[in-house]
Formats: structure tokens, sequence, C-alpha cells
């Protein structure tokens, strides 16, 4: 795990976070983790409203009912543990067993699903906006994975603008994020010091911008119009396939074969599209949705399959690595999103043991010095349609937390010079 644990370190260097605190990565008998909110369906960072609630699931492909139990954690804005103590922040007791949980039906490979819903029975409320930590613990008390939310109060409005680069250099390959911040309920004194921000592109809190200060005020207004501290990459759209009918190749699939075991869908070859020009297909920006043709209920009949990814990249590695990258597996990049070339197909290839769905992935770069770079097989372009959410938090004079104040959302469809 060395290889996690280096590219956790970039992560935190992408991010712009001294301390930050990420997730604790699945181990392999762990699939399909996902933390909804009811407003969304593509397992995006959940970012609910103070008083709704989300649901995690997660399925056991050892199928042996095993004995979880889950731990709510809060954060600051920066995801540096806060001083709140439990009882603060929830209304209830977590440490608790998750009760609801049921066996595959008919499907070949076995396991077991589990699903938590927030608020429930032990834990009434979450009482403060904020970040969130939920951990999934074992009989043992140690933590088996960890997912982030995040949780906001209606008080500041957040208004989003998506713009092309100033730079001429990257016009035509980023894209710039203004917003300002303005709330008729706050006085915003010292705003500097009392308001911090987070921007992200496409729900990756990987690769989100931290910190920035408004550059000027008008009344109790907050401007934000960075142009280089404030943009991203346009990158490309994603790439996708539905294995939905795990019995027949649809969308973006070559062929289906029966294995001794699985399954095993082989997707079409893909190649280079950095010299290509753009060309708009509507995705999910990075996320998936299980679903299956073989039954009433994806939760416990849809199928797992061996998905075969295929890469024609002209393009040497020079002692990097090309990697999958998406929601399907929290945008971690590890042992198994790493294609490694085929000498006799003269592709470079990897496989991942998925739950049928529609899935959006895209090919990426990690250079020998670590470095990421998500447009060296597929190019940016400063129209890619792209989801930006920005959040604003505050923490008063003497405060001991930091309050999530507002959201901004924005999408690159609207892209204005």
């Amino acid at each position: 795990m060395k290889k996690a644990f280096l590219l956790l370190f970039m992560f935190t260097f992408l991010s712009k976070v001294n301390s930050q605190v990420f997730e604790v990565i699945p181990p392999k008998h762990i699939k399909t983790v996902q933390l909804l909110s009811s407003e969304n369906e593509f397992n995006g960072t959940p970012i609910i409203r103070l008083g709704s609630g989300f649901t995690l699931s997660f399925d056991d492909i050892r199928a042996a009912e095993e004995d979880y139990y889950y731990v709510i954690e809060h954060f600051n804005y920066d995801w540096t543990p806060s001083k709140l103590s439990k009882n603060e922040y929830i209304d209830g007791f977590d440490n608790q067993r998750i009760f609801d949980y049921t066996n595959s039906f008919n499907t070949l490979q076995s396991y077991s699903h589990y699903e938590l819903k927030i608020p429930n029975q032990n834990v009434r409320s979450i009482n403060v906006s904020g970040n969130y930590k939920i951990k999934i613990l074992n009989y043992n008390g140690d933590t088996v994975f960890s997912r982030r939310f995040i949780v906001y109060e209606n008080l500041a409005k957040v208004p989003v603008e998506i713009r092309r680069s100033r730079d001429l250099e990257y016009i035509r390959e980023k894209q710039v994020v203004y917003f300002s911040v303005n709330s008729e309920d706050l006085i915003f004194r010292n705003p500097e010091q009392t308001i911090k921000t987070t921007i992200i592109q496409n729900n990756d809190l990987n690769e989100a911008i931290y910190g920035l200060k408004p550059q000027y005020t008008s009344g109790n207004n907050l401007i934000y119009r960075y142009d280089e501290e404030a943009s991203f990459w346009g990158g490309n759209e994603y790439r996708f396939f539905d294995n939905s009918d795990i019995r027949l190749a649809s969308q973006g699939i070559d062929r289906i074969e029966l294995g001794k075991e699985l399954y095993n869908t082989y997707l079409r070859v893909h190649g280079p599209r950095y010299n290509n020009k753009y060309v708009f297909n509507p995705d999910i920006n990075g996320g998936f949705k299980i679903n299956t043709q073989q039954g009433d209920d994806k939760r416990r009949e849809a199928e797992y399959a061996w998905v075969h990814f295929r890469l024609n990249e002209d393009k040497q590695e020079n002692g990097g690595e090309f990697h999958l990258y998406g929601r399907f597996n929290n945008y971690v990049i590890d042992d198994d999103t790493h294609l490694v070339y085929n000498e006799a197909s003269r592709l470079y290839e990897t496989k991942l043991l998925l739950k049928q769905g529609f899935y959006n992935f895209k090919y990426v770069y990690l250079s020998p010095e670590g470095n990421f770079d998500s447009g060296y097989v597929s190019g940016n372009h400063d129209v890619t349609e792209n989801d930006y959410t920005v959040l604003v938090y505050y923490r008063e004079i003497g405060a001991r937390f930091d309050r999530l104040i507002g959201v901004g959302s924005g999408n690159s469809r609207n892209i204005i010079n």
C-alpha cells in the first residue's frame, strides 16, 4: 500500500490543506460504498441541509453477515478535527450496530448488502452544520472504512459564475470560478478571519481549492474574483459504460463473456482524446448509479462482474503510470486502478470487480514525481460541462467550530468570457 500512501500525500498537496484528514480506504471485500442524500442520486459527496438526512450503503462480498458499527465525527472547514464534544453535534448515541442488511439473491457473486439511514432511532438528528466523517467499525472496534459528508445552514446566498481564464495561455483549457457571499441574517465582521471557502469541481474533494479570502467587500457583500487562484482544468467529458443488463453488450461495451465464476464485461478499446476537438457527451460528472435488468431489487439482485478496461495510448509512460479515476471508488488511485501494459495486445489494461449499473470514469496520468494530470490522456477544454460547488464557512470571534452557512453552485454550460 506504499503507492496509496504516496497518493494520499499527493492529494494533500493538491488540495492546498496543511493537515487534511482523509477517509480510510475500504478493504477488498467491501464494495460499492454509496453515501447519498435524497437530493443526489449520482454519488456525489453528500451536501445536506441541516435537519435533513442521508443513507450509507455498502456490500461485503464475503457474505458472512458480519457485525458492523458506525461512528460520526465533526471537523473544521479544512478537515482538521473540531473541538466539539459528541453531544454537541448529534442528538442521540452513535457507535451502534447496523441492523439493516440483506443477502444477495440469485447472483453468481454472493454478498451481504448493508444500509444505514441517518437520522434513525439512535441518532435522532445532527445538531450543527459543518464537515463530518462517518466511520464504519468491525466488531473489534477497528475502522473498516470511512466517508465524508457535509451539512449546511441556508443563511447566506452564494451566486456563482463560471468564466474562461484571463490567462491567454490557458484560455482554451481552464475554467475560473467567480462568486460572492451575502447574508441578510449575519453581519460579516472581519471576514478575512471569520469566513472560509472551499471550491469543488464535480464533487471531487481531492482537487478542491481551500481558503480563498474576499478580495473586497461592498456593504455585507463579499466579492471573490480570483483568476489563477480559483481556476480548474476544464478536462473532458467522462467516458462511460452501462452493464445494467449483464447479458447484453450495450453502451460502451464490446462484449460480455461468462467465465468460470463470474461475468466478464469487456469495454471497447479507448484511445487518447488530447488532440481531438471537444464533443459534448452527456455524463454524470464522474458518478455512478447501480441498476440491473435481471431483478426488481437492485440492492441485492444486481450482479458483480469483472469489468475490463483497455487503453490504446501513444504517449509513453516516462516512468509514470496510467490509472482509472472516478467516483466508483471515491476517487482513490491504487494498485487496482493501475493500467499495466500488455505486450501481446499492445494495450494498457486493468480490470475491476464492479456491481451492475451506469458508470462514469476517466483515464489519468500519475508522473514519477507524484503529479496528477487528468488531461494527459483526454485533454482539457474550456467548454467542458463541469459542476462547481462553493462552500462558505463562518466562525464568529470566540466560536469553537466552523458553521457552513451557504452553498453555491454553477455549471460551465453557462461559461462566459
